[in-house]
């Protein structure tokens, strides 16, 4: 996937200054085309700047969380193969 020549931070910026003014203008301005600004609209709705942060760090310990939990329900199932085996 291309990375952004814009950050989350400014992306959501940028969408609340098409809020104030008309979204062509802010378009405009930041050399985007409108359908982008409409696109991360979509995805990043209303949240403020300050909240893509929160958010990103939240996704980011959800996926950590998620790891985890995979590595211990793997070692469960490792741990009930060997106790199944009789000796």
């Amino acid at each position: 996937m291309r990375k952004s020549r814009f950050s989350e931070e400014q992306m959501v910026a940028i969408l609340r200054e098409a809020d104030r003014t008309t979204v062509a203008e802010a378009a405009k301005k930041h050399k985007l085309s409108e359908q982008t600004i409409y696109s991360w609209r979509k995805h990043f709705g209303e949240l403020a700047p300050f909240d893509v942060k929160r958010l990103r760090g939240l996704e980011a310990e959800n996926a950590r969380l998620k790891k985890l939990l995979a590595e211990r329900d793997l070692d469960i199932s490792v741990l009930k193969e060997i106790n199944a085996k009789k000796w």
